[in-house]
């Protein structure tokens, strides 16, 4: 049997989890675009404070609350949500905080290099299952034939940039916090 979670660890993860929650009501209004949230920048946060592990954790609690109803995604909520060809980003965000935290905790890089690596690894991977996934709904679901290159070109303008900036932001908001929540918390990615 595997080790129990503590408080701490508990405690930690819920609050990044309600984090990426508020995150998704934080919208920057951008012109042309549906939203632009800050949720992606909790998510790259969760993996290199709370590490690989209770990062990955504590989204999956995020994603599994939004499928039970609670209204926390930025259009809404409940089990639907899955046939929304958005939806694939937000099982990103859970494999992004696992990449981001092993990246934090397993390379050998130091400094904001290693958080913006990690940060770059997360962006990668949530735009990986992303945009897969929405080709797929969007092809195999709703029946709208379109090709990936359009997925792509529909992201690209605005979306990605955006999501890129928030890389900047994060790597450079964990040289500070993260050595500043070990000080205070602990690791909790033991």
């Amino acid at each position: 049997m595997g080790k129990k979670l503590t408080v701490k660890e508990i405690v930690c993860g819920g609050l990044f989890t309600a984090l990426v929650a508020a995150g998704a009501f934080i919208q920057v209004p951008i012109p042309g675009m549906d939203y632009f949230t800050l949720q992606f920048l909790f998510v790259l946060l969760a993996g290199m404070i709370l590490g690989y592990k209770m990062g990955a954790v504590s989204i999956g609690a995020y994603v599994l609350l939004g499928l039970c109803g609670l209204p926390i995604f930025a259009a809404g909520g409940g089990i639907a949500y899955i046939f929304r060809p958005s939806f694939g980003y937000l099982v990103g965000f859970i494999l992004a905080a696992f990449v981001v935290g092993l990246v934090v905790e397993k390379s050998g890089i130091r400094g904001y290099a290693k958080y913006l690596t990690a940060a770059f690894g997360g962006f990668t991977v949530t735009y990986a299952i992303g945009l897969v996934y929405k080709y797929m709904m969007l092809n195999y679901y709703v029946g709208e034939k379109t090709a990936f290159a359009m997925v792509l070109a529909d992201c690209f303008p605005l979306d990605m940039p955006g999501d890129l900036v928030l890389c900047f932001l994060a790597a450079g908001l964990a040289v500070r916090l993260v050595p500043a929540s070990r000080s205070i918390l602990g690791t909790l990615a033991e």
